[in-house]
Protein backbone atom coordinates (compact mmCIF):
# COMPACT_ATOMS: atom_id res chain seq x y z
CA UNK A 1 0.00 0.00 0.00
CA UNK A 2 1.62 3.68 -0.66
CA UNK A 3 0.73 5.88 1.17
CA UNK A 4 1.38 9.82 -0.78
CA UNK A 5 1.18 11.58 2.58
CA UNK A 6 3.35 14.53 2.03
CA UNK A 7 1.05 15.29 -1.05
CA UNK A 8 -1.69 15.08 1.73
CA UNK A 9 -0.85 16.98 4.36
CA UNK A 10 2.63 19.02 3.81
CA UNK A 11 1.20 20.16 0.58
CA UNK A 12 -2.17 21.41 2.78
CA UNK A 13 0.22 23.70 4.25
CA UNK A 14 1.55 25.13 0.99
CA UNK A 15 -1.70 25.02 -1.38
CA UNK A 16 -4.29 24.66 1.04
CA UNK A 17 -5.36 21.14 0.54
CA UNK A 18 -7.62 18.52 1.99
CA UNK A 19 -8.44 18.19 4.89
CA UNK A 20 -11.96 17.48 7.06
CA UNK A 21 -14.36 18.22 9.81
CA UNK A 22 -16.20 17.15 12.97
CA UNK A 23 -19.47 17.29 11.53
CA UNK A 24 -20.66 13.78 10.53
CA UNK A 25 -23.32 12.47 8.65
CA UNK A 26 -25.18 9.79 11.24
CA UNK A 27 -27.60 6.74 10.78
CA UNK A 28 -28.90 4.63 14.39
CA UNK A 29 -30.52 2.02 15.22
CA UNK A 30 -30.83 0.27 18.26
CA UNK A 31 -27.23 -1.15 19.13
CA UNK A 32 -24.92 0.41 16.38
CA UNK A 33 -24.34 3.88 14.88
CA UNK A 34 -22.67 4.71 11.44
CA UNK A 35 -20.87 7.70 11.26
CA UNK A 36 -19.26 9.44 8.45
CA UNK A 37 -16.54 12.46 8.81
CA UNK A 38 -14.31 13.75 6.55
CA UNK A 39 -10.83 15.65 8.03
CA UNK A 40 -11.96 18.51 6.76
CA UNK A 41 -15.71 19.76 5.28
CA UNK A 42 -14.35 22.66 3.59
CA UNK A 43 -12.30 21.50 0.55
CA UNK A 44 -9.95 23.38 -1.66
CA UNK A 45 -11.89 24.65 -5.09
CA UNK A 46 -8.21 25.62 -6.96
CA UNK A 47 -7.05 22.05 -7.72
CA UNK A 48 -7.53 18.49 -7.37
CA UNK A 49 -6.24 17.28 -3.67
CA UNK A 50 -6.41 14.12 -1.44
CA UNK A 51 -9.00 13.58 1.30
CA UNK A 52 -9.37 11.14 3.99
CA UNK A 53 -12.44 9.49 4.33
CA UNK A 54 -13.38 7.99 8.02
CA UNK A 55 -16.02 5.57 8.42
CA UNK A 56 -16.86 5.69 11.83
CA UNK A 57 -19.18 2.30 13.40
CA UNK A 58 -20.27 2.95 17.49
CA UNK A 59 -21.02 0.09 18.98
CA UNK A 60 -23.33 0.85 21.81
CA UNK A 61 -23.45 -0.41 25.38
CA UNK A 62 -26.42 -2.76 25.83
CA UNK A 63 -28.90 -1.23 28.92
CA UNK A 64 -28.53 -4.58 31.21
CA UNK A 65 -25.55 -7.25 31.65
CA UNK A 66 -27.71 -9.87 31.25
CA UNK A 67 -28.26 -9.20 27.80
CA UNK A 68 -25.74 -10.52 25.47
CA UNK A 69 -25.99 -13.14 23.14
CA UNK A 70 -24.38 -16.32 24.86
CA UNK A 71 -20.88 -17.22 23.99
CA UNK A 72 -18.96 -20.23 22.00
CA UNK A 73 -15.48 -20.03 23.25
CA UNK A 74 -12.38 -22.29 22.27
CA UNK A 75 -9.79 -21.98 24.67
CA UNK A 76 -5.95 -23.11 23.45
CA UNK A 77 -3.19 -23.28 25.68
CA UNK A 78 0.22 -23.90 24.52
CA UNK A 79 1.66 -26.60 26.81
CA UNK A 80 5.39 -26.99 25.38
CA UNK A 81 8.50 -27.54 27.87
CA UNK A 82 9.65 -23.60 27.56
CA UNK A 83 5.61 -22.74 29.48
CA UNK A 84 6.54 -25.03 32.43
CA UNK A 85 6.64 -23.54 35.85
CA UNK A 86 5.12 -20.13 36.61
CA UNK A 87 3.75 -19.15 32.44
CA UNK A 88 1.54 -22.61 33.19
CA UNK A 89 0.76 -21.97 36.80
CA UNK A 90 -0.57 -18.64 35.39
CA UNK A 91 -2.42 -19.49 31.87
CA UNK A 92 -4.46 -21.85 34.63
CA UNK A 93 -5.09 -18.57 37.18
CA UNK A 94 -6.11 -17.00 33.97
CA UNK A 95 -8.51 -19.71 32.39
CA UNK A 96 -10.05 -20.44 35.68
CA UNK A 97 -11.02 -16.52 35.93
CA UNK A 98 -11.98 -16.40 32.87
CA UNK A 99 -14.23 -19.44 33.38
CA UNK A 100 -15.91 -17.72 36.01
CA UNK A 101 -17.60 -15.23 33.94
CA UNK A 102 -19.02 -17.11 31.76
CA UNK A 103 -23.16 -18.48 32.31
CA UNK A 104 -24.29 -21.79 32.70
CA UNK A 105 -25.29 -22.12 28.93
CA UNK A 106 -22.50 -20.45 27.99
CA UNK A 107 -20.36 -23.37 25.43
CA UNK A 108 -16.74 -23.85 26.53
CA UNK A 109 -14.17 -25.80 25.09
CA UNK A 110 -10.29 -26.31 26.29
CA UNK A 111 -7.65 -27.46 23.64
CA UNK A 112 -3.89 -28.08 24.61
CA UNK A 113 -0.98 -28.67 22.42
CA UNK A 114 2.88 -29.26 22.63
CA UNK A 115 4.20 -32.33 19.93
CA UNK A 116 0.76 -33.20 19.70
CA UNK A 117 -3.00 -31.84 20.24
CA UNK A 118 -4.94 -32.84 23.09
CA UNK A 119 -8.96 -31.46 23.10
CA UNK A 120 -9.41 -31.55 27.38
CA UNK A 121 -12.94 -30.64 27.04
CA UNK A 122 -14.93 -30.96 23.88
CA UNK A 123 -17.01 -28.23 23.63
CA UNK A 124 -20.18 -28.63 25.82
CA UNK A 125 -22.32 -25.71 28.15
CA UNK A 126 -20.11 -24.91 31.03
CA UNK A 127 -22.72 -25.88 33.87
CA UNK A 128 -21.46 -25.95 37.08
CA UNK A 129 -18.00 -25.73 35.63
CA UNK A 130 -16.05 -28.26 37.93
CA UNK A 131 -15.31 -30.35 35.43
CA UNK A 132 -13.67 -27.56 33.37
CA UNK A 133 -11.71 -26.94 36.37
CA UNK A 134 -10.68 -30.22 37.19
CA UNK A 135 -9.09 -30.46 33.44
CA UNK A 136 -7.54 -26.58 33.93
CA UNK A 137 -5.53 -27.83 36.78
CA UNK A 138 -4.48 -31.21 35.12
CA UNK A 139 -2.56 -29.72 32.56
CA UNK A 140 1.31 -30.05 32.79
CA UNK A 141 4.08 -29.09 29.83
CA UNK A 142 6.24 -31.07 28.09
CA UNK A 143 7.16 -31.62 23.93
CA UNK A 144 7.35 -28.83 20.75
CA UNK A 145 4.40 -26.50 19.54
CA UNK A 146 1.94 -27.94 17.12
CA UNK A 147 1.04 -24.66 17.19
CA UNK A 148 -1.73 -24.77 13.50
CA UNK A 149 -2.89 -28.19 15.45
CA UNK A 150 -3.86 -26.58 18.14
CA UNK A 151 -5.72 -23.76 16.98
CA UNK A 152 -7.27 -26.21 14.09
CA UNK A 153 -8.66 -28.69 16.58
CA UNK A 154 -10.35 -24.99 18.91
CA UNK A 155 -11.68 -24.43 15.52
CA UNK A 156 -13.45 -28.08 15.19
CA UNK A 157 -14.69 -27.49 18.57
CA UNK A 158 -16.25 -24.00 18.36
CA UNK A 159 -17.87 -25.79 14.87
CA UNK A 160 -20.05 -28.11 17.12
CA UNK A 161 -22.18 -25.61 17.70
CA UNK A 162 -22.03 -22.92 14.90
CA UNK A 163 -25.00 -23.70 13.28
CA UNK A 164 -27.99 -21.49 13.32
CA UNK A 165 -26.08 -18.37 14.66
CA UNK A 166 -26.96 -18.28 18.05
CA UNK A 167 -23.38 -17.93 19.57
CA UNK A 168 -20.51 -15.32 19.82
CA UNK A 169 -17.62 -17.74 18.24
CA UNK A 170 -14.22 -16.86 20.00
CA UNK A 171 -10.80 -18.89 20.10
CA UNK A 172 -8.31 -18.18 22.42
CA UNK A 173 -4.94 -19.25 22.04
CA UNK A 174 -1.81 -18.55 24.30
CA UNK A 175 1.73 -19.58 23.49
CA UNK A 176 5.27 -18.55 24.38
CA UNK A 177 6.97 -20.62 21.35
CA UNK A 178 8.04 -20.99 18.08
CA UNK A 179 5.49 -22.91 15.78
CA UNK A 180 7.93 -26.15 15.06
CA UNK A 181 5.14 -28.91 14.24
CA UNK A 182 3.11 -28.62 11.34
CA UNK A 183 2.62 -25.21 9.54
CA UNK A 184 4.15 -23.05 10.63
CA UNK A 185 4.75 -19.74 8.43
CA UNK A 186 2.77 -16.41 9.01
CA UNK A 187 1.59 -16.92 5.69
CA UNK A 188 -0.01 -20.38 6.59
CA UNK A 189 -1.39 -19.25 10.29
CA UNK A 190 -3.16 -15.97 8.02
CA UNK A 191 -4.86 -18.22 5.36
CA UNK A 192 -6.11 -20.14 8.55
CA UNK A 193 -7.45 -16.87 10.17
CA UNK A 194 -8.89 -15.66 6.69
CA UNK A 195 -10.80 -18.89 6.33
CA UNK A 196 -12.15 -19.18 10.00
CA UNK A 197 -13.06 -15.38 9.76
CA UNK A 198 -15.62 -16.92 6.89
CA UNK A 199 -17.68 -18.68 9.14
CA UNK A 200 -17.32 -16.30 11.99
CA UNK A 201 -15.14 -17.22 14.26
CA UNK A 202 -12.09 -15.00 15.48
CA UNK A 203 -9.02 -15.77 17.11
CA UNK A 204 -7.65 -13.79 19.68
CA UNK A 205 -3.99 -14.05 20.31
CA UNK A 206 -1.26 -13.80 23.34
CA UNK A 207 2.07 -14.30 23.04
CA UNK A 208 3.71 -14.37 26.31
CA UNK A 209 7.26 -13.49 26.68
CA UNK A 210 9.97 -13.24 23.85
CA UNK A 211 10.53 -16.33 22.24
CA UNK A 212 6.96 -16.81 20.43
CA UNK A 213 6.74 -15.69 16.62
CA UNK A 214 4.95 -12.47 16.59
CA UNK A 215 4.41 -12.12 12.99
CA UNK A 216 2.41 -15.41 12.96
CA UNK A 217 0.94 -14.42 16.02
CA UNK A 218 -0.68 -11.09 14.69
CA UNK A 219 -1.41 -12.05 11.11
CA UNK A 220 -3.34 -14.92 12.82
CA UNK A 221 -5.73 -12.30 14.89
CA UNK A 222 -5.07 -9.74 12.23
CA UNK A 223 -7.06 -12.08 9.28
CA UNK A 224 -9.71 -13.30 11.80
CA UNK A 225 -10.52 -10.12 13.01
CA UNK A 226 -9.47 -11.27 16.57
CA UNK A 227 -7.46 -8.85 19.43
CA UNK A 228 -3.79 -9.28 19.42
CA UNK A 229 -1.76 -9.19 22.88
CA UNK A 230 2.00 -9.28 23.90
CA UNK A 231 2.41 -10.12 27.20
CA UNK A 232 6.43 -10.02 28.53
CA UNK A 233 4.84 -11.19 32.39
CA UNK A 234 3.25 -14.07 32.94
CA UNK A 235 1.74 -12.26 36.15
CA UNK A 236 -0.46 -10.10 33.50
CA UNK A 237 -2.39 -13.09 32.01
CA UNK A 238 -4.96 -12.99 34.29
CA UNK A 239 -5.67 -9.37 33.65
CA UNK A 240 -5.64 -9.74 29.91
CA UNK A 241 -8.07 -13.14 29.73
CA UNK A 242 -10.80 -11.01 31.61
CA UNK A 243 -10.13 -8.10 29.32
CA UNK A 244 -10.47 -10.00 26.39
CA UNK A 245 -13.60 -11.71 28.18
CA UNK A 246 -14.99 -8.23 28.24
CA UNK A 247 -15.02 -7.93 24.83
CA UNK A 248 -16.84 -11.44 24.05
CA UNK A 249 -19.11 -11.02 26.43
CA UNK A 250 -20.09 -7.17 24.64
CA UNK A 251 -20.83 -8.12 21.03
CA UNK A 252 -23.25 -5.81 19.81
CA UNK A 253 -22.81 -6.83 15.94
CA UNK A 254 -21.53 -9.73 13.96
CA UNK A 255 -21.18 -10.43 10.18
CA UNK A 256 -20.34 -6.58 9.76
CA UNK A 257 -20.15 -5.51 5.88
CA UNK A 258 -19.39 -1.99 5.21
CA UNK A 259 -19.76 -0.51 1.70
CA UNK A 260 -18.62 2.92 0.55
CA UNK A 261 -19.48 4.55 -2.61
CA UNK A 262 -17.97 7.50 -4.32
CA UNK A 263 -19.60 9.77 -6.76
CA UNK A 264 -17.79 10.82 -9.99
CA UNK A 265 -15.35 13.41 -9.09
CA UNK A 266 -14.06 11.54 -6.04
CA UNK A 267 -12.25 8.50 -6.69
CA UNK A 268 -10.81 6.28 -3.87
CA UNK A 269 -6.96 5.19 -3.22
CA UNK A 270 -6.55 3.10 -0.74
CA UNK A 271 -7.61 1.95 3.01
CA UNK A 272 -4.83 3.29 5.39
CA UNK A 273 -4.20 0.57 8.44
CA UNK A 274 -7.05 -1.65 7.64
CA UNK A 275 -7.01 -4.21 4.80
CA UNK A 276 -10.48 -3.96 2.39
CA UNK A 277 -11.20 -4.00 -1.48
CA UNK A 278 -11.39 -1.20 -3.62
CA UNK A 279 -13.21 -1.85 -7.05
CA UNK A 280 -13.83 1.22 -9.30
CA UNK A 281 -15.77 4.03 -7.35
CA UNK A 282 -16.57 1.17 -4.80
CA UNK A 283 -14.46 0.19 -1.66
CA UNK A 284 -15.58 -2.52 1.07
CA UNK A 285 -14.19 -4.09 4.43
CA UNK A 286 -16.12 -6.81 6.67
CA UNK A 287 -15.58 -7.11 10.38
CA UNK A 288 -16.49 -10.37 11.90
CA UNK A 289 -18.01 -8.32 15.42
CA UNK A 290 -18.56 -4.88 16.98
CA UNK A 291 -18.27 -4.47 20.96
CA UNK A 292 -20.65 -2.12 23.11
CA UNK A 293 -18.93 0.58 24.08
CA UNK A 294 -16.10 0.34 21.18
CA UNK A 295 -15.88 2.67 17.89
CA UNK A 296 -14.64 0.98 14.85
CA UNK A 297 -13.54 3.33 11.45
CA UNK A 298 -12.21 2.82 8.59
CA UNK A 299 -10.04 5.72 6.63
CA UNK A 300 -10.16 6.03 2.79
CA UNK A 301 -7.91 8.03 1.05
CA UNK A 302 -9.22 9.86 -1.85
CA UNK A 303 -8.60 11.88 -4.53
CA UNK A 304 -11.40 14.70 -4.98
CA UNK A 305 -11.51 16.66 -8.30
CA UNK A 306 -12.98 20.03 -6.94
CA UNK A 307 -16.15 22.03 -8.47
CA UNK A 308 -16.57 25.68 -8.78
CA UNK A 309 -15.82 27.45 -5.12
CA UNK A 310 -18.47 28.25 -3.38
CA UNK A 311 -20.56 24.98 -3.96
CA UNK A 312 -21.60 21.67 -2.00
CA UNK A 313 -21.20 18.06 -3.41
CA UNK A 314 -21.59 14.50 -1.77
CA UNK A 315 -17.96 13.26 -0.75
CA UNK A 316 -19.31 9.74 -0.07
CA UNK A 317 -21.91 7.30 0.50
CA UNK A 318 -21.79 3.98 3.27
CA UNK A 319 -24.08 1.15 3.59
CA UNK A 320 -23.49 -1.43 6.48
CA UNK A 321 -25.06 -4.09 7.33
CA UNK A 322 -24.87 -6.55 10.08
CA UNK A 323 -26.10 -9.51 12.06
CA UNK A 324 -27.95 -8.42 15.33
CA UNK A 325 -26.54 -11.30 18.16
CA UNK A 326 -29.94 -10.92 20.17
CA UNK A 327 -32.54 -11.12 17.40
CA UNK A 328 -30.33 -12.55 14.74
CA UNK A 329 -32.09 -10.42 12.24
CA UNK A 330 -30.01 -8.14 9.58
CA UNK A 331 -30.59 -4.57 9.77
CA UNK A 332 -28.63 -1.94 7.40
CA UNK A 333 -28.00 1.40 7.93
CA UNK A 334 -27.19 4.15 5.39
CA UNK A 335 -25.43 7.54 6.20
CA UNK A 336 -23.53 10.11 3.26
CA UNK A 337 -21.27 12.74 3.69
CA UNK A 338 -20.80 16.44 1.72
CA UNK A 339 -18.19 19.26 1.95
CA UNK A 340 -18.31 22.85 1.00
CA UNK A 341 -15.62 24.06 -1.52
CA UNK A 342 -13.47 27.05 -0.91
CA UNK A 343 -10.94 29.41 -2.34
CA UNK A 344 -10.43 30.52 1.37
CA UNK A 345 -7.26 28.61 2.61
CA UNK A 346 -8.08 29.69 6.23
CA UNK A 347 -11.87 28.34 5.42
CA UNK A 348 -10.05 24.76 4.90
CA UNK A 349 -7.93 24.93 7.68
CA UNK A 350 -10.39 25.94 10.40
CA UNK A 351 -12.85 23.09 9.39
CA UNK A 352 -10.17 20.45 10.30
CA UNK A 353 -11.49 18.02 12.25
CA UNK A 354 -8.51 16.91 14.55
CA UNK A 355 -9.95 13.65 15.65
CA UNK A 356 -9.97 12.41 12.28
CA UNK A 357 -6.16 13.58 12.02
CA UNK A 358 -5.04 11.96 14.93
CA UNK A 359 -6.57 8.89 13.55
CA UNK A 360 -5.22 9.52 10.59
CA UNK A 361 -1.57 10.08 12.30
CA UNK A 362 -1.85 6.99 14.54
CA UNK A 363 -2.38 4.25 11.68
CA UNK A 364 0.27 5.98 9.31
CA UNK A 365 2.78 5.29 12.44
CA UNK A 366 1.10 2.02 12.73
CA UNK A 367 1.97 1.34 9.13
CA UNK A 368 5.19 2.85 8.95
CA UNK A 369 6.20 0.59 12.24
CA UNK A 370 4.96 -2.39 10.56
CA UNK A 371 7.58 -0.98 7.09
CA UNK A 372 10.46 -0.58 9.58
CA UNK A 373 10.31 -4.16 11.04
CA UNK A 374 10.16 -5.66 7.83
CA UNK A 375 13.46 -3.34 6.55
CA UNK A 376 15.18 -3.53 9.51
CA UNK A 377 14.87 -7.73 8.91
CA UNK A 378 16.25 -7.49 5.91
CA UNK A 379 19.44 -5.98 6.98
CA UNK A 380 18.00 -1.85 5.91
CA UNK A 381 18.20 -0.10 9.20
CA UNK A 382 19.49 3.16 7.71
CA UNK A 383 16.04 2.87 5.10
CA UNK A 384 13.64 2.02 8.28
CA UNK A 385 15.84 4.80 9.89
CA UNK A 386 14.90 7.33 7.18
CA UNK A 387 11.04 6.22 7.23
CA UNK A 388 10.24 6.78 10.55
CA UNK A 389 11.89 9.90 9.85
CA UNK A 390 10.20 11.15 7.11
CA UNK A 391 6.97 10.54 8.55
CA UNK A 392 7.45 11.96 11.55
CA UNK A 393 8.61 15.01 9.82
CA UNK A 394 5.48 15.09 7.70
CA UNK A 395 3.13 14.65 10.48
CA UNK A 396 4.77 17.52 12.42
CA UNK A 397 3.77 19.76 9.60
CA UNK A 398 0.47 18.93 9.64
CA UNK A 399 -0.03 19.31 13.05
CA UNK A 400 1.90 22.94 12.61
CA UNK A 401 -0.53 23.80 10.07
CA UNK A 402 -4.08 22.60 12.44
CA UNK A 403 -2.60 23.45 15.64
CA UNK A 404 -3.38 19.47 16.42
CA UNK A 405 -1.53 18.72 19.52
CA UNK A 406 -2.68 15.38 19.21
CA UNK A 407 -0.94 14.45 15.98
CA UNK A 408 2.32 16.25 17.20
CA UNK A 409 2.34 13.91 20.51
CA UNK A 410 2.00 11.27 18.11
CA UNK A 411 4.91 11.99 16.07
CA UNK A 412 7.27 13.02 18.41
CA UNK A 413 8.65 9.73 19.51
CA UNK A 414 9.56 9.06 16.36
CA UNK A 415 12.28 10.46 15.52
CA UNK A 416 14.12 8.98 19.08
CA UNK A 417 12.84 5.71 17.80
CA UNK A 418 14.71 6.38 14.86
CA UNK A 419 17.82 6.89 15.95
CA UNK A 420 17.06 3.61 18.34
CA UNK A 421 16.76 1.80 14.69
CA UNK A 422 19.56 3.23 13.31
CA UNK A 423 21.87 2.76 15.95
CA UNK A 424 21.62 -0.63 16.65
CA UNK A 425 18.00 -2.46 14.87
CA UNK A 426 15.14 -3.81 16.85
CA UNK A 427 16.05 -5.87 19.72
CA UNK A 428 13.20 -9.04 20.23
CA UNK A 429 11.27 -6.75 22.97
CA UNK A 430 10.96 -3.37 20.56
CA UNK A 431 10.10 -5.92 17.76
CA UNK A 432 7.17 -7.88 19.73
CA UNK A 433 6.19 -4.35 20.98
CA UNK A 434 5.95 -2.68 17.40
CA UNK A 435 4.26 -5.60 15.78
CA UNK A 436 1.82 -5.64 19.00
CA UNK A 437 0.86 -1.69 18.89
CA UNK A 438 0.71 -1.58 14.79
CA UNK A 439 -2.28 -4.11 15.05
CA UNK A 440 -3.78 -3.05 17.93
CA UNK A 441 -3.87 0.26 16.12
CA UNK A 442 -4.88 -0.72 12.88
CA UNK A 443 -7.61 -2.81 14.46
CA UNK A 444 -8.97 0.18 17.35
CA UNK A 445 -8.47 -2.64 19.64
CA UNK A 446 -9.46 -1.26 23.06
CA UNK A 447 -6.36 -0.13 25.97
CA UNK A 448 -6.13 -3.23 27.86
Amino acid sequence: MKLNHCSLFSAVALLGAISFTACSAESLDGSVRLRLDLDRTVLPAESSGRAIIKVCLDGLRRPRREARPPVNLALVIDRSGSMGGEKLEKAKEAAREMLRHLSSDDIFSLVTFESGVRTLIGAQPVGDGRAIERAIDSIEAGGSTALFGGVSQGASEVREYIEGGRYVNRIVLLSDGLANVGPSSPEELGRLGAALVKEGISVTTVGLGLGYNEDLMTRLAQRSDGNTYFVESSADLPRIFAAELGDVLNVVARRVVVEIEFPAGVRPLNFIGREGVIRGQKAEITLNQLYGGQEKFALVEAEVTPPESGTESEIARARVSYDDPLTQHTITLTASRRAKFSRNRQAVIDSADRQVQADYAQNVIAVTKDRAVELVDGGRQDEAANEMLRQAVELQQMAQTYGNTSVLSAAAPMAAEAAKIEAGGLDNAARKTYRAESAQTKNQQSSK
